[in-house]
């Protein structure tokens, strides 16, 4: 696993990649800056990164604190609630998702996070 620094304004949160290969992809392209974009309880936002549906890390549901890639629209996804499509006692992304990590600590702290916020992805070095 490798571990990640997500910085959102004075927010920095660390995580972890998993195995898979869009999360090793990701890495290759850090550090990546982009811009905030709130979907319900979604942050996302695209990166240079274009990966297809990856079969063993693919889900249509996803929980508090994952990471995802959505291949439809080349974007980093972090969930941390319902999106405006979820069901009860459900995340659901807007259509399959890639996990490629999950953060580390409070999640709550990502209810603070604004639309157009800049966000950097960067390794953990420490």
């Amino acid at each position: 696993m490798k571990n990640i620094i997500i910085q959102m304004g004075d927010l920095k949160m660390r995580a972890k990649f998993n195995g898979s290969q869009t999360a090793g992809e990701i890495w290759d392209a850090l550090p990546i800056k982009s811009f905030v974009s709130l979907w319900g309880e979604e942050i996302y936002f695209q990166i240079p990164v274009t990966e297809k549906v990856e079969k063993d890390f693919a889900t249509e549901t996803a929980e508090i604190g994952d990471l995802g890639y959505w291949p439809e629209g080349q974007c980093f996804c972090i969930f941390f609630g319902p999106t405006p499509v979820s069901k009860p006692g459900e995340i659901r992304p807007a259509s399959v998702v890639n996990i490629v990590g999950r953060i580390e600590g409070d999640w709550k702290v990502l209810k603070t996070v604004k639309e157009n916020q800049e966000v950097t992805i960067k390794e953990d070095e420490g």
